[in-house]
């Protein structure tokens, strides 16, 4: 008998720490997990198309989490996504996201409440 497939979950972070404790976290939940150092990372891997779910850290250098929402969500309509950031005064400048679509998360979060929101996100069909 084999394994049901696994979900791919992508996250972008410039902080190696947080890569790091997201990579733990989603593989303790049986996730197949791919990391990017930035969004830069991300959009050139050529993977778009093979993952599940997105998580991304709002405030980075060069391309931030919102900016990376567009581009994703212009390639991939529908791939749940989930914004994190450390900055709650970035929240602020959330352009109007769909709940829906998108779940926002200040660091630190509960692990498992996250873990809930993407398993959720996982479940629903895709918005086009």
């Amino acid at each position: 008998m084999t394994d049901p497939p696994r979900f791919t979950i992508a996250v972008v972070d410039d902080d190696q720490g947080i890569l790091d404790s997201f990579e733990s976290l989603l593989e303790s939940a049986d996730f197949a997990v791919r990391l990017f150092a930035s969004s830069t990372a991300l959009l050139e891997s050529g993977c778009l198309a093979e993952i599940d779910c997105l998580i991304s850290d709002i405030g980075m250098p060069v391309m931030d989490g919102y900016e990376l929402v567009r581009v994703v969500q212009a390639a991939r309509p529908g791939l749940p996504i989930v914004l994190v950031t450390g900055h709650p005064e970035m929240l602020n400048r959330s352009p109007a996201l769909d709940p829906a679509r998108y779940r926002l998360f200040e660091k630190p979060f509960n692990g498992q409440e996250l873990l809930t929101a993407i398993e959720d996100a996982l479940r629903r069909p895709p918005l086009r």
